[in-house]
């Protein structure tokens, strides 16, 4: 069990929560952060830091960075994300509990996973509505918005973790509120498209 539970716990869903959003930047951010020293990864993520990881991570953002900004190109790459962050979220949070036992492994994976698929969801479930309302650089600030988030949540972790806690309990709570309106407008884009798409011919 590490020395600092309540920062174990923080950073174990810290984690799985910026890995749903961009799983590069919160490789990077615990990669470069543990190598400079500013944080402890438990043995079984510290491979995080390994430079060959930083590097393809690194490269990954930048191509996520641009995608992220155009689009049609954003929406399919979230697609694509949900067979890649949601596992990574709980294969990390597997890794992290590797001193606690395998029975607790399983558990924080199962946590973790959930919180990867909750923030990757609302992340991506948001963008489509944000395509579609076609409101002039819409989609460049929530990009930009979500990056932030990740880099100062992963922050808080390590560094006050009370407050992540918190902000993590006030997030469940909004996505809470935000997934039914998500729901509403997804099936209003799809409807709309449908009728483009499927005009019956006139008679």
């Amino acid at each position: 069990m590490p020395d600092n539970v309540l920062q174990y716990i923080a950073l174990n869903l810290g984690l799985s929560w910026a890995s749903g959003i961009n799983l590069y930047a919160a490789i990077l951010m615990m990669g470069v952060s543990h190598n400079a020293g500013f944080v402890e990864l438990p043995a079984g993520i510290d491979y995080l830091s390994n430079p060959l990881v930083l590097l393809v991570a690194g490269a990954m953002y930048v191509v996520e960075f641009f995608a992220d900004k155009i689009p049609v190109v954003d929406t399919a790459w979230d697609t694509m994300h949900t067979f890649i962050r949601i596992p990574a979220a709980a294969f990390m949070a597997y890794g992290a509990a590797e001193a606690m036992g395998p029975e607790m492994q399983l558990v924080l994976a199962l946590i973790g996973g959930g919180f990867g698929t909750l923030s990757h969801a609302t992340k991506a479930g948001s963008r489509v509505l944000i395509s579609a309302s076609l409101i002039p650089g819409a989609r460049q600030a929530a990009s930009t918005t979500e990056d932030l988030g990740v880099f100062g949540g992963l922050w808080l972790a390590v560094a006050h973790p009370w407050v992540f806690l918190c902000f993590l309990g006030l997030f469940i709570l909004f996505v809470i509120w935000l997934i039914p309106k998500i729901w509403k407008g997804i099936k209003k884009v799809f409807g709309f498209l449908r009728k483009i798409f499927y005009k019956q011919p006139n008679t």
